[in-house]
């Protein structure tokens, strides 16, 4: 892993310039918010492709959809609370269900929005996009991820929806590090458990799993920064292999990435997992790192869960080995 920290969102916007100097059909929108969002950086090296349409987000989605329509691969952004919560209408009705290339691509998610409090803080969004048909989620980890999942994004056919941070974060892939919609990595090796993350939480799950190799327990980390396709092979051979799962994320407790891995637990290899996650509440205003301690999203609330599930494992193991050794009655 780099030492560097950097900004996903930052990068985000210099992939946009590089991105639009490669094709004349990349073109950007958004809603008042470019400072921000870091789509400023594409909209001062091609004005002529840039389109603030203002507070005005649901128009913004629906104009990306007639471009998409017109040949042009448009990447639109906002805020995550406002790109998913107050165009869900026309993301489903003006771009998944026409089946449009529109990128839709959200910063400021999750609790680390800060200050703004509540009403800025999107905890919801991954699952109102998850629930959209046909509809791409991704949330990358780190500023080299998020270039790759952009770059993917732009040739890719059919609505995408990318999700990230407004915090800086740690550096852990490297330029030859490959990236694959609808492909998780391991990011750490290890045989008693697995740690499904994504974005932000995938560092402070690597913390978490030192802290457990302190007391002799070997985490697996996995990276599963497509939630939907999600990596279902990915999640059903850590399962099998480790016998138990932990998930981590920076939103709701419903709809998220608990969700979709238990959805595929639930098909191919159930196993005792436990949940790491905004515990049905909304956002509160504070320090970023303050509102991770609040709502338990930290490496100590994963070490705790890590346990739990080991201790559910050992105890199914347990109950097995009674029942093969029971005399019959």
């Amino acid at each position: 892993m780099s030492s560097r920290i950097l900004s996903t969102r930052a990068e985000y916007g210099q992939t946009l310039v590089r991105l639009g100097e490669r094709s004349r059909d990349i073109v950007v929108l958004d809603a008042d918010l470019s400072g921000s969002t870091c789509t400023n950086a594409f909209a001062k090296r091609f004005p002529e492709r840039f389109f603030n349409m203002g507070i005005s987000e649901q128009d913004m989605i629906c104009t990306a959809a007639g471009m998409s329509l017109a040949g042009k691969i448009p990447f639109a952004s906002s805020f995550a609370i406002f790109a998913t919560g107050r165009c869900w209408e026309q993301i489903r009705n003006a771009v998944a269900l026409p089946g449009c290339n529109v990128n839709i691509v959200a910063t400021h998610g999750g609790v680390t929005v800060g200050k703004d409090g509540a009403s800025h803080q999107a905890l919801e969004d991954v699952a109102i996009m998850r629930a959209i048909p046909t509809m791409t989620v991704i949330v990358p980890c780190d500023a080299v991820e998020t270039r790759k999942a952009i770059e993917a994004a732009a040739w890719y056919d059919g609505p995408v929806y990318i999700r990230l941070t407004r915090e800086n974060l740690p550096v852990i892939y490297d330029e030859a590090s490959p990236f694959r919609i609808g492909v998780g990595s391991i990011v750490r090796a290890g045989d008693d458990l697995t740690i499904f993350a994504v974005g932000l939480m995938l560092h402070i799950a690597r913390e978490a799993a030192d802290l457990l190799q302190r007391e002799g327990i070997s985490a697996r980390i996995a990276n599963v920064s497509t939630l939907k396709p999600i990596d279902a092979s990915l999640v059903a051979s850590c399962a099998e292999e480790t016998g138990c799962a932990v998930t981590a994320e920076e939103h709701n407790i419903t709809g998220g990435l608990g969700d979709a891995v238990g959805e595929v637990l639930l098909k191919t290899h159930p196993v005792p997992m436990e949940r790491v996650a905004v515990n049905d509440a909304f956002g509160r205003s504070g320090d970023p790192k303050d509102l991770l301690r609040y709502f338990d999203l930290t490496p100590e609330a994963i070490v705790q869960a890590s346990k739990r599930a080991i201790e559910r494992k050992h105890a199914l193991a347990a109950r097995a080995k009674d029942r093969k050794h029971a005399t019959p009655a």
